[in-house]
């Protein structure tokens, strides 16, 4: 059987079509990834900007071109924290239905956080003792704890990584006091995580995000470690890797092969809410999963 799924990120657009059968990717026929920047110059504002909202639907006509050209029928789009979280995100939502026929979902935190454990789970062997997948976007982060047995607790929190950069990276390099203010806004909002982390004890974090992508490809490109044994990364290195992250300029990472374009601002706070929750939740291991959200919707689709 053959599938597509479109996630509609609030930085970027996803196109996976795989075939596969009960639940299981076999085989990737297509996968591509357009930087929409959808929550650009609105995501504090809780709306979509008239720029970003024509970079959508041109992605989403670049994206059912493809559909079309594979003949899928079976497919699926769906929108996460930025078109949720917008006021006129309903407004955009029919736009594209109205251009491109596509009728796309508006996921709530809870399914965005079900969907990205449905993938993880396809790429990580998951064990008896809890861990906690982190899946850093846009508009929002997902903390999920499980094991091989399920979902213990999860929970979509609004502080995303292009959320948190236009609330509080304002200089170059990132200042002291910029750091400061985004690890108080993390006290305030995460307490919840850390309470139920008292109990639950996770010491495995599984990242699922781009962020992580980016993460295990400067430890690599470093030659810190020889290589990514199973997707890990060791929390000594990740330590060291994301200092250096927070001394360097954006004209340092854009020149850094490591990063790409999209991320070159934002994995400076995806680093310090990565640090935050290794140091407050006492993790010890680090995880790179290379399925998320799309691949557990693509599952879905797979049954």
């Amino acid at each position: 059987m053959k599938a597509a799924v479109i996630d509609l990120g609030t930085n970027t657009f996803h196109l996976l079509i795989a075939e596969g059968q009960n639940c299981l990717i076999n085989k990737i026929l297509h996968k591509e990834t357009i930087d929409v920047k959808l929550g650009e110059g609105g995501i504090t504002k809780g709306i979509l900007t008239e720029p970003a909202m024509h970079r959508g639907i041109a992605a989403m006509k670049k994206f059912k071109s493809v559909i079309d050209t594979y003949k899928i029928k079976n497919f699926k789009a769906v929108a996460t924290a930025a078109v949720r979280t917008a006021d006129n995100g309903k407004y955009f939502v029919a736009n594209v239905k109205s251009e491109t026929g596509i009728d796309i979902g508006i996921i709530d935190g809870d399914v965005e956080a079900e969907l990205i454990f449905e993938g993880v789970k396809q790429a990580v062997k998951l064990g008896s003792k809890t861990c906690l997948i982190m899946d850093i976007g846009g508009g929002s982060v997902e903390f999920i704890l499980a094991n091989s047995d399920g979902i213990i607790w999860k929970k979509s929190y609004p502080i995303g990584a292009a959320k948190l950069m236009a609330l509080f990276h304002h200089s170059d390099p990132i200042d002291a006091e910029e750091i400061k203010d985004i690890k108080k806004y993390l006290d305030d909002t995460l307490q919840e995580l850390k309470n139920i982390s008292e109990t639950e004890k996770p010491k495995l974090l599984i990242g699922s995000s781009g962020s992580f992508e980016t993460f295990a490809e400067l430890v690599n490109r470093k030659k810190l470690t020889e290589n990514l044994d199973d997707g890990l990364i060791n929390i000594k290195l990740f330590g060291q890797m994301g200092q250096e992250i927070l001394e360097s300029t954006h004209k340092e990472r854009v020149a850094n092969p490591g990063i790409i374009p999209v991320r070159v601002d934002m994995i400076v706070v995806s680093a310090i809410l990565t640090q935050y929750i290794i140091v407050e939740l006492k993790i010890e291991q680090i995880q790179l999963s290379n399925y998320a959200l799309k691949e557990g919707l693509l599952c879905s689709l797979l049954k």
